[in-house]
């Protein structure tokens, strides 16, 4: 089991809840400073930071998996033939956990899946995207293929790598200079005005770009307004999610 589950740290969860909501996700977790919500493939989880708090705004790229001791074991087996990428049971702040390693010395946790299948109420064309930004795109590469995620071919061939996760969601790989890190995005399956238009009920302003391979609406970031004046901070303005194109 491998699915795609970033968690995004922020001090207006009500706003992202309108967002995600919005976009076709379903609530399925709500304890405390945590909640939950799945798309038809993926899950992103929302926790509670404070505001103006150096992780406001920050999005951890993250997976779920079945059995943090197999997916361990699988990883290092892998690990054996590329020597990139390191896999080590931890015990985080939330329980037993497997941080991964990559060679550029960006890490991410696998932790448990806490729950079942994706919840039906979910828009079954909306997908989560987990993104990894790094100044050494190949060796990125494989420490996703290590721990089992499937190359996914992309039409433009700037693009470095895309990976599907077998239990939902994906994750890319893109080159940025300066110190790896993280994003978050969607994908839909699907005529991109069904989105628009929910978002547009919603009260929330979208603007779409059309690019040679694919459409994508952007939406403003909830957190972007609250990190505006923090400095050194990756919060980007926008959101966004792109047409998935039937080649891909």
């Amino acid at each position: 089991m491998l699915r795609v589950r970033p968690i995004h740290f922020t001090s207006r969860p009500d706003a992202w809840e309108e967002l995600l909501t919005a976009l076709g996700m379903a609530k399925t977790v709500d304890e405390g400073p945590w909640r939950e919500f799945d798309a038809g493939a993926g899950r992103l989880a929302l926790h509670q930071a404070e505001a103006g708090a150096a992780d406001d705004g920050m999005t951890a790229l993250g997976v779920e998996v079945r059995d943090l001791a197999e997916f361990a074991r699988r990883t290092n087996l892998a690990v054996a033939e590329s020597e990139t990428t390191t896999a080590d049971l931890i015990t985080a702040d939330h329980g037993e956990s497997c941080r991964v390693t990559g060679k550029d010395g960006f890490s991410f946790l696998a932790d448990k899946g806490a729950h079942g299948a994706v919840c039906a109420e979910a828009d079954a064309a909306l997908t989560v995207v987990g993104v990894w930004f790094t100044a050494d795109p190949g060796a990125a590469a494989v420490t996703l293929q290590d721990i089992g995620a499937r190359f996914r071919p992309v039409p433009d061939a700037d693009e470095p790598a895309d990976f599907t996760a077998k239990n939902g969601g994906v994750l890319m790989v893109r080159p940025a200079s300066g110190s790896p890190r993280s994003g978050l995005g969607f994908e839909y399956d699907g005529d991109l005005r069904t989105v628009r238009d929910r978002l547009t009920a919603a009260g929330i302003a979208v603007s779409e770009t059309e690019e040679a391979f694919a459409r994508t609406l952007h939406v403003a970031n909830p957190d972007a307004a609250e990190r505006s004046g923090s400095s050194g901070a990756h919060v980007a303005p926008t959101l966004w999610i792109s047409q998935r194109l039937a080649t891909q």
